[in-house]
């Protein structure tokens, strides 16, 4: 235990004690009844993904792309 006495002793089990039935209580009143497992699931968005952007252009399209920008150069 400690140098100091039991009194540090019991602390640090009572401590340790709270630390850990905190989670695991809480653990088993939302384990326990589902329904407030979804209440507080369905509040939250966890992965929220960006708008989709532009796909980029492939090399197929670039290359007829830069094909058209060339033809209307020549054009000019």
């Amino acid at each position: 235990m400690s140098s100091t006495g039991t009194g540090k002793g019991i602390l640090e089990i009572a401590k340790f004690a709270v630390y850990v039935s905190i989670p695991v209580g809480l653990m088993y009143a939302f384990a326990s009844n589902t329904t407030n497992l979804e209440k507080v699931m369905g509040k939250r968005k966890y992965v929220v993904y960006p708008p989709e952007a532009l796909r980029p252009l492939s090399p197929e399209e670039r290359q007829e792309l830069g094909l058209d920008i060339a033809h209307k150069k020549d054009g000019q």
